[in-house]
């Protein structure tokens, strides 16, 4: 036992110098009229979830002509490379996410950590390793393990939905590049291949079919791009399912395009769907996707709160931790504390990036993230603490200190785990096995740089 002897009497009653120091800051909505294509655009134009789906911006034309002159040419140019030899997502870009990047120079835009995932441009890429020699288009495999399309029953009493495969928003990282959004030139997306009602319908009738099944995640894409009335007709469907017991809608939409959950009608039928919920004991949560907290605005904080009046259980943030966004405890205890206070969003997880084409850049190893779960323990409530978890191939969601070995040296984790997937039914080593992550190669020390470079030259 270590005994602390303080020659101060004084000293216990003054605060003491912290690494990180809490403070409360208001929330903000940046003046949109400050960038020269919406200086005539209306609050109430602003707030019309109409409004913004329409004036997304898709290409550089049409950032051009928001931006006007406040981004020199090399930015363009810049991008504009990246969209042809790296976006693995295409441009689809909310006013309400561009409104609160940095514009006041074309420097600080570059530095901005939504832009830096939200609009990628080449020069943020690696050149030395940009794809990990293990990166993959589906890096979770999930494709391998639906149980009728869409449908991936990965984990023994979840599964999850795949209902479309569009957002409102598409960022740069996703990890379903693989099947969601419009292809780019550097991939050429998959595509589902049965009818919508008929894919829906196969889900739900595999559900009735499966009772150790509990727990759904109703996703995507963005489940905030599907027509309400659909959507509400799936969940009720669910919610007659007797062992279903919770439903989670996931929609980075609620950051993204918070105008879409202020709707009547998205309200009207969110609690509807929370009243049936609470007449046969399940719950309703949404799951929203914030990475900064630059990202929580008053209208994020509206739409959060306007869905828990709804009568749902939780508003919960799932964000990534990516290098140059949010890779410091400050900066993650700076989100969790906007999503905590300001917004009534409780800090739930925060993902390593996965492991996809062209994400080197962004992606950190797992001792960054161990020491990152170190650093903002303490700080918030337990309940509200996000846990830092690595999403291991054929494994599934792992605390990250939950790794059963580890070499440093080549970057490579090895983990383990306790359930069988659909593709391990009859396999009696998936118990015992131990599965690899590895970690990005430029954050290896030199002799395991060497390594994987001798590797690449003989491959």
């Amino acid at each position: 036992m270590t005994t602390v002897l303080h020659s101060d009497p004084d000293a216990a009653a003054r605060p003491a110098h912290q690494p990180y120091a809490y403070r409360r800051t208001p929330l903000s909505e940046p003046d949109w009229r400050r960038l020269p294509g919406w200086r005539e655009v209306t609050g109430q134009e602003w707030e019309s979830a109409q409004w913004q789906r329409v004036h997304c911006v898709k290409n550089l034309r049409q950032l051009r002509q928001v931006m006007g002159d406040l981004l020199d040419e090399a930015f363009y140019a810049d991008l504009e490379r990246d969209q042809a030899e790296r976006a693995t997502m295409s441009m689809l870009l909310p006013p309400q996410m561009l409104n609160t990047m940095d514009t006041s120079s074309t420097e600080a835009f570059y530095a901005d950590p939504v832009r830096r995932y939200m609009l990628p441009v080449f020069s943020d890429r690696r050149t030395d390793w940009p794809s990990h020699p293990y990166a993959a288009r589906d890096s979770l495999h999930e494709a391998e393990m639906w149980a009728v399309e869409g449908l991936t029953h990965r984990y023994p009493t979840k599964v999850l939905a795949e209902l479309l495969p569009t957002c409102p928003q598409y960022c740069g990282h996703c990890t379903r590049m693989d099947l969601v959004g419009n292809s780019t030139p550097a991939v050429d997306k998959h595509k589902f291949t049965v009818k919508p009602t008929d894919r829906l319908g196969a889900m739900l009738d595999y559900l009735r079919r499966t009772p150790g099944v509990r727990d759904v995640v109703v996703s995507g894409g963005d489940v905030a791009n599907m027509p309400w009335a659909r959507l509400e007709s799936f969940v009720d469907a669910l919610l007659d399912i007797d062992n279903i017991r919770d439903i989670r809608l996931a929609s980075k939409a609620l950051m993204g395009l918070p105008q879409h959950w202020l709707q009547d009608e998205v309200r009207a039928g969110m609690e509807r769907l929370a009243a049936k919920a609470g007449e046969r004991g399940a719950q309703i949560a949404v799951h929203t996707h914030v990475n900064a907290a630059q990202s929580v605005t008053p209208l994020v904080a509206r739409a959060a709160r306007a869905m828990l009046d709804t009568g749902i259980r939780d508003v919960r943030n799932q964000g990534v931790l990516l290098a140059g966004v949010n890779d410091s405890p400050a900066a993650l205890l700076d989100l969790s504390f906007a999503l905590l206070d300001e917004a009534g969003i409780l800090p739930y997880y925060l993902y390593m990036c996965d492991m996809i084409p062209y994400s080197e850049h962004w992606r950190i190893s797992v001792g960054q993230a161990q020491d990152l779960q170190h650093a903002i323990m303490g700080y918030l409530p337990g309940f509200a603490t996000p846990r830092i978890v690595c999403d291991v191939p054929y494994v599934g969601k792992r605390w990250v200190h939950q790794l059963a070995d580890y070499d440093r040296e080549r970057g490579i984790s090895y983990w383990t785990k306790n359930y069988r997937t659909g593709l391990e039914s009859s396999d009696p080593d998936a118990l015992a096995r131990r599965y690899e992550y590895y970690d990005p190669i430029h954050t290896l020390p030199e002799p395991g740089r060497r390594w994987w470079q001798a590797r690449s030259e003989a491959a």
